[in-house]
């Protein structure tokens, strides 16, 4: 897994998690469930990773989309 990219934005995540499962790309969201933790203050970023062969295609998913200034550095 890769990540994809990371935000505060919950907006945002849920807008990329619908690019992404239109396009069958699976991905995980992780830290979601850590608001519970932190007070709800939304300080921990959410992460979004996809598998390894799909990054290329999630990255031109969202860069189609106008969302390339959202992703994570192409390590």
């Amino acid at each position: 897994m890769r990540e994809l990219l990371r935000t505060n934005d919950i907006v945002l995540v849920s807008a990329v998690g619908a690019l992404l499962d239109g396009a069958e790309i699976g991905h995980l969201v992780l830290d979601q469930n850590m608001s519970i933790i932190e007070g709800s203050i939304g300080i921990i970023p959410r992460r979004i990773l996809v598998g390894e062969d799909d990054i290329t295609q999630a990255r031109r998913v969202l860069t189609d989309a106008g969302l390339a200034h959202e992703l994570r550095g192409d390590d």
